[in-house]
């Protein structure tokens, strides 16, 4: 939902000053320390050349098609509390079937986790972005799933990197929320798809969750993670990938933030910011300290996983129609999109290849 980065946009611009710009090297690499591990695994002349063709695989039409499917036709929003004239599922639960589908299609095994929650009210006295109201105790509750698939690792399964996005529209308002964030969500599915037969060495894993009512579907998640002693040892949240002002994005621009939390979650900065050199990705890549932890990669640092990090298009957040009706797929920069996922994708590859 992003609420922090729209809040207090002065304070964050601040807050915004370590910044790792495409083309550097990573800050540890600068500061004369020892060559950080991913530069070792990709001595491996395999381990680079298997990067290179897997994030060549990356496919924006692909992206595109899927993206206009969940916030254009058939579906118009993703939201549990709304049912299309004629059907008898939310457009958040058809949405679920045809992420799960998808996933099913590549041979993922797809698990539903069920979460109890309640749409916001609308307070119409707020400025547009921020209309969501807490709900009162007598407002419906439903159940909102958490969907997961993921590749067992061969030699070191009990690692666990995770992939994240929230795939639902805002409850609040008839918002399509294609930019928020049906870009991360078909983000997360590209990935899913590349790595679909890859071999990987730790257990990739991939949550597709909820947060635009109440509570948050990945506390569950990670508060869940955290009781089962899941060692997740990197979190990617992909949330507004591409997403930046009107006139970044009329200049072309093709721009990725990673946001982090945590030193771990700084070092997870730092190899976006490498891997975007290394493979000549193209971004403009810079890394930012957020105040605290936030959106669905907060979830997870405040359950104990520090390493844990959002790659999102600006910050502070500048898409001018943020939580509004005009978030619509034909306004997502599909092209950064991809872009970022290549260097998420690479980011872990990377470190599933590390020793």
């Amino acid at each position: 939902m992003k609420r922090v980065r729209v809040a207090a946009l002065g304070l964050l611009l601040v807050l915004a000053a370590r910044l790792s710009v495409a083309g550097d090297a990573p800050a540890a690499k600068k500061n004369g320390e020892q060559k950080p591990i991913w530069e070792g695994t990709w001595d491996n002349k395999k381990v680079d050349a298997s990067i290179r063709s897997l994030i060549g695989a990356v496919d924006a039409e692909r992206m595109k098609k899927s993206l206009f499917y969940l916030s254009k036709d058939p579906l118009p929003f993703r939201k549990v509390n709304y049912t299309l004239p004629g059907h008898k599922k939310s457009t958040l639960y058809e949405a679920d079937d045809y992420l799960a589908g998808r996933l099913e299609s590549w041979g993922y095994r797809v698990e539903r986790e069920g979460v109890r929650v309640q749409a916001f009210r609308r307070d119409t006295r707020k400025p547009k972005h921020a209309q969501y109201s807490r709900p009162m105790p007598e407002d419906p509750w439903c159940t909102a799933y958490n969907l997961y698939a993921e590749r067992k690792g061969r030699s070191k399964p009990q690692e666990i990197i995770l992939a994240v996005a929230h795939k639902d529209s805002q409850s609040w308002v008839d918002s399509p929320g294609a930019n928020d964030n049906a870009i991360g969500t078909v983000s997360v599915l590209e990935i899913a798809s590349v790595l679909a037969r890859y071999p990987s060495e730790r257990t990739i894993r991939f949550l597709f969750c909820n947060e635009e009512h109440i509570p948050w579907t990945s506390v569950t998640a990670a508060q869940n993670a955290k009781a089962r002693g899941d060692n997740l040892v990197a979190v990617f949240n992909l949330d507004g990938v591409g997403v930046k002002s009107a006139e970044q994005t009329a200049a072309g621009k093709k721009i990725n933030v990673t946001a982090y939390t945590r030193p771990e979650g700084e070092r997870l900065a730092e190899l976006m910011a490498a891997v975007n050199l290394r493979f000549g990705i193209g971004l403009e890549q810079r890394s930012v300290k957020r105040p605290g932890p936030g959106d669905d990669d907060g979830s997870f640092v405040k359950a104990g996983y520090a390493a844990a990090v959002i790659n999102i298009g600006s910050w502070p957040y500048a898409d001018p129609n943020y939580h509004a009706e005009g978030d619509i797929p034909e306004r997502c920069d599909v092209p950064n999109a991809a872009k970022t996922v290549q260097a998420t994708l690479a980011a872990i590859l990377t470190l599933d290849q590390s020793p």
